[in-house]
C-alpha cells in the first residue's frame, strides 16, 4: 500500500502496518522523536494501523498536538501512581492544560502537597518500567462492567452520559486502565523523569457544578526537556513578583471585596492609569476616523433573543424583571451598536461606517474561575463595529491589524497572531463561514503577517483573528481580537442603499484591542512589574524635602508642575530623606525629585531617576521640558 507523507511524498508499505513502522521506514531519528501521528488530518497513536491512501504526518515534541500527548500520558501516569498508593481512591478525569495536567481524585482521606515526593517517586518507578500504552474499545454493556468491577463510579457516569454511537475506549499500562478517547505516547519511558513536577492542589466540583461533590484537584506540569521545565519555574518566580493582585494592592490601583466578587473597585490611582488609556485610544480611534457612542447596561429579553445571545449565552447573563418584562444586564455590546445603525437610513457612500464604544459589560463567571483584574464579572470592553461593503472587508481588516499594531507595539509587546475557525455551536451557513474564513485569511496573507490556525473557536456567529500579546518575561496574554460577522447584520435586518439605489445587507466586524480595559491593566502591572512609563504613571514625580526651610520651594514647584499638566506630589514630612525615598522608590514613582537649601537657593532639583543609580541636578524649568517631552512621546524606560 502507498502511503502520503505530509511532504508530499509517498512511501510504500506493507498491509497492516502502522504509523510507528512508517516512522521507522523514513528514518530512525524520526522514529526516536514520534510521538504520535495524524492520519488524514486525526491525531491517532503511532499503533494505529494505516489503510492505502492515507495522508500520514508524524508528530513529534516539536509540535504542539506532541506536547499534548506527552502531557495527556503524564496524567495517565499520575493516576497509576495514585491508584497504587491508595487504592480506594476513585479517578473522575484527567485533562491537559498549559504547560501541564491535571487529574480529579476522589480520595477516602485527605491529602497535602506533603503528599507529592511519594506520588512523584511512584510515576518515576512506571516511567522506568517503559510500560506500553495499548487501547483498546468495548461496548457499551461491556465497558460499564469493566468500570463497576475497577469501582470507579464516575467514569461509570461518563460511559452513561456518552452518545449511542460514541466509540468508548480505554488504555491499559499494566495492571492499570482508563476510560480515554487518547491518544498517547507508546510507552510511559516517553517520558523524562526529570522535566515533570507535582506542582499544586486544589477542590474541584465533579463536572464544575456545586451541587456535585468537591474532588481534590492535583495539578502538574511536564516538559520535553529538563532545561524548559527549569525555565518554566524560573518564568514562575518571576511572576510572582509582579503578581497584578500584590501590586494593584500594594501601589493602590485596585481593590477586591466580599461585598463585590468579582466586580473590582479602582482607586485613583487606578483611575488615572484607566483614563489615560482611555484617553490615548478616543485620540487613536479619532484620527482613524471612529465615531463613539455609549448604549444602555440593560436592554430586553427580545433583543438578546434577536442576537442569539439569549440562546448560546444566556447562562453568562445576569437577568432581571423590569416591569414585568425580562431584561439582560449586557454581557456584549453589539446589539446595541445594531439599534444604533438602525436609527437611519444609511447609504453605501456612508461606508465603511466606524463607531466605537467603551461598554461596561457584565458576564457571570464562577467564583472559582474568578482572578483579581484577569477574569472579573464586570469590565470595560474597547469595542467597536465596522459597517462595510462587501469590497471593502480586506481594507478594514487591515486597517484593524495597524491599529492593533500601533497600540501593542506602545506598551513594548510583540504579539502572534491566531485565526480561529467556525465552533460546533454556530450560526449561519458554511458558505457564509467560508466566506468570513477566507476574507480574514486574505487580509493577513496580504499584509505579510504569520498566523497560526485555530480550528474551531471562533466566535457563534463568525471566525476571528486574535492577537496573543508576549510580555516581559516570556508569557502569553490573548487580547485583542476581530471577528467579520455575517449573522448580526442579517439577524437585525441592517440595510444600506447601494449605488443601484437597491437595498443592500452590510458586513461587520467586531473588534476589541485592549480586550477589557481592566484585564488589560492587570497585564500592563505585571508586564511592567508596576513600574509603569511617564505618561501611565499615577504619579510622575515626587518631590521629597530634604529640610524643613525647603517645604515652599517644593510646594512652588509642583504647582508649576501640576500646571503644565505633570501629575506632582510633595513629602514634607519630618523623616529621614533615606526613609522618604525608600517609600517613594516603593510606590515605583518614576521620578524622585530632591530638594534641599542648596536647591533652593541655586532653582535646581536633584534628580533621581527610577532604576538609573546616577543622579543629575537640574533647573526645575529644563525638568520640566525633559519630563513633558516624555511624556508627550510616551517613552517607554
Amino acid at each position: 500500500m502507498n502511503i502520503t507523507l505530509k511532504d508530499g511524498q509517498s512511501i510504500e508499505m506493507e498491509e497492516g502496518q502502522s504509523c510507528g513502522q512508517a516512522a521507522k521506514k523514513v528514518s530512525d531519528a524520526l522514529s526516536k522523536a514520534a510521538v504520535a501521528a495524524k492520519v488524514n488530518g486525526k491525531l491517532v497513536d503511532l499503533a494505529t494501523v494505516l489503510k492505502d491512501g492515507d495522508r500520514l504526518e508524524i508528530v513529534t515534541l516539536e509540535d504542539k498536538e506532541g506536547l499534548d500527548v506527552y502531557r495527556h500520558t503524564c496524567a495517565h501516569v499520575l493516576a497509576q501512581a495514585i491508584k497504587n498508593i491508595y487504592p480506594t481512591c476513585h479517578l473522575a478525569i484527567g485533562p491537559t492544560i498549559e504547560n501541564g495536567f491535571y487529574y480529579d481524585i476522589d480520595f477516602n482521606s485527605p491529602i497535602t502537597q506533603d503528599d507529592f515526593d511519594k506520588i512523584e517517586s511512584e510515576m518515576r518507578k512506571i516511567i522506568k518500567s517503559r510500560t506500553k500504552l495499548e487501547r483498546f474499545v468495548l461496548p457499551r454493556d461491556k465497558a460499564l462492567e469493566l468500570m463497576k468491577k475497577y469501582d470507579e463510579p464516575y467514569k461509570v457516569e461518563l460511559i452513561n452520559d456518552l452518545p449511542e454511537d460514541e466509540v468508548i475506549s480505554f488504555y491499559k499500562q499494566g495492571s492499570f486502565t482508563d476510560l480515554c478517547r487518547g491518544p498517547h505516547l507508546p510507552n510511559t519511558g516517553k517520558i523524562v523523569p526529570s522535566a515533570f513536577k507535582l506542582t499544586s492542589i486544589a477542590g474541584a466540583y465533579w463536572r464544575g457544578s456545586e451541587k456535585n461533590k468537591m474532588l481534590t484537584r492535583i495539578y502538574g506540569v511536564a516538559f520535553a526537556k529538563k532545561e524548559e521545565m527549569d525555565e518554566y519555574f524560573r518564568i514562575m518566580e518571576e511572576a510572582k513578583k509582579r503578581d497584578h493582585i500584590k501590586l494593584g494592592k500594594d501601589l493602590k490601583i485596585f481593590a477586591l471585596m466580599n461585598e463585590g466578587k468579582g466586580f473590582p473597585f479602582f482607586l485613583p490611582n487606578g483611575m488615572v492609569i484607566k483614563n489615560t488609556l482611555t484617553e490615548y485610544w478616543r485620540n487613536l480611534h479619532r484620527q482613524e476616523g471612529y465615531v463613539e457612542i455609549q448604549t444602555p447596561i440593560i436592554l430586553t429579553r427580545s433583543l438578546w433573543e434577536n442576537s442569539g445571545h439569549w440562546e448560546h449565552y444566556k447562562d453568562n447573563m445576569y437577568t432581571t424583571k423590569i416591569d414585568g418584562e425580562d431584561h439582560a444586564v449586557k454581557p456584549m455590546n453589539c446589539p446595541g451598536c445594531m439599534l444604533v445603525y438602525k436609527l437611519e437610513p444609511h447609504s453605501y457612500k456612508e461606508l465603511p461606517l466606524r463607531i466605537a464604544e467603551m461598554g461596561l459589560v457584565h458576564r457571570h463567571e464562577k467564583s472559582g474561575q474568578l482572578h483579581g483584574l484577569f477574569r472579573v464579572r464586570c469590565f470595560t470592553q474597547d469595542d467597536a463595529h465596522i459597517f462595510m461593503l462587501p469590497e471593502q472587508i480586506t481594507d478594514e481588516i487591515k486597517g484593524v491589524v495597524r491599529l492593533a499594531d500601533t497600540i501593542y507595539k506602545q506598551f513594548g509587546f510583540e504579539y502572534k497572531v491566531e485565526l480561529s475557525t467556525r465552533p460546533e455551536n454556530s450560526m449561519g451557513t458554511q458558505e457564509e463561514w467560508d466566506m468570513a474564513t477566507d476574507a480574514l485569511k486574505q487580509a493577513l496573507d496580504e499584509m505579510g503577517l504569520e498566523y497560526q490556525i485555530n480550528e474551531g473557536d471562533g466566535a457563534f456567529y463568525g471566525p476571528k483573528i486574535d492577537f496573543h500579546l508576549k510580555d516581559a518575561i516570556g508569557r502569553t496574554w490573548q487580547c485583542g481580537t476581530i471577528q467579520l460577522d455575517f449573522q448580526m447584520p442579517q439577524r437585525f435586518d441592517l440595510e444600506y442603499t447601494g449605488e443601484d439605489g437597491q437595498k443592500h445587507r452590510p458586513i461587520m466586524i467586531h473588534r476589541a484591542l485592549f480586550g477589557s480595559i481592566e484585564r488589560f491593566i492587570g497585564i500592563l502591572i505585571e508586564h511592567y512589574a508596576g513600574k509603569f512609563p511617564v505618561w501611565l504613571a499615577p504619579v510622575q514625580a515626587k518631590i521629597l524635602t530634604l529640610t524643613d526651610r525647603a517645604e515652599d520651594y517644593a510646594n512652588a514647584i509642583c504647582k508649576q508642575y501640576k500646571d503644565a499638566g505633570i501629575r506632582c506630589e510633595v513629602d514634607a514630612r519630618n523623616e529621614k530623606l533615606g526613609y522618604k525615598i525608600r517609600e517613594a522608590k516603593l510606590e515605583k514613582v518614576p521620578y524622585i525629585l530632591v530638594v534641599g537649601d542648596k536647591e533652593v537657593e541655586d532653582g535646581t532639583v536633584n534628580i533621581n531617576q527610577r532604576d538609573v543609580d546616577a543622579k543629575q541636578t537640574s533647573s526645575v524649568d529644563d525638568f520640566q521640558a525633559r519630563i513633558l517631552k516624555e511624556i508627550a512621546d510616551k517613552t517607554v524606560f
